[in-house]
């Protein structure tokens, strides 16, 4: 005698399979303004030898929060870097919100290529590890 198909079972699996796609796509890459004080650090001016004055210093990072929250944590000190603390002005959503979300390896990919992207272009850049 053959089983039916339990219909409760079904839509768990179903349910399973739409919340692992979501969760694949959850991470952002988002751009910190950071204030032109920051230039200054003998480290960020290692990091950007090809720098612009007309392009301003920016942070580049990843994560699995949205860019609001996540930038809100790095002025709060919560697993913050410290140049975002202590210099960063405000999120540069023309810079990031096109690309997001995305998996997390994908996003690490890009953390890196969206900060070479910006140096490239004159940007002074931290953070894009």
């Amino acid at each position: 005698m053959a089983r039916r198909p339990n219909v409760f079972q079904a839509r768990r699996e179903a349910n399973a399979k739409a919340k692992a796609r979501e969760d694949a796509f959850h991470h952002n890459v988002y751009v910190v303004l950071l204030d032109p004080a920051v230039g200054r650090l003998r480290k960020v001016q290692r990091e950007n030898p090809i720098r612009l004055d007309d392009k301003p210093c920016v942070y580049v990072g990843m994560t699995g929060l949205s860019p609001e929250e996540r930038f809100a944590n790095h002025k709060a000190g919560i697993k913050g870097a410290y140049v975002v603390k202590r210099y960063g002005v405000r999120l540069m959503p023309e810079l990031f919100e096109h690309l997001n979300p995305m998996p997390f390896d994908a996003a690490a990919i890009m953390e890196r290529d969206l900060a070479e992207d910006l140096r490239r272009q004159g940007y002074t850049v931290t953070g894009g590890h």
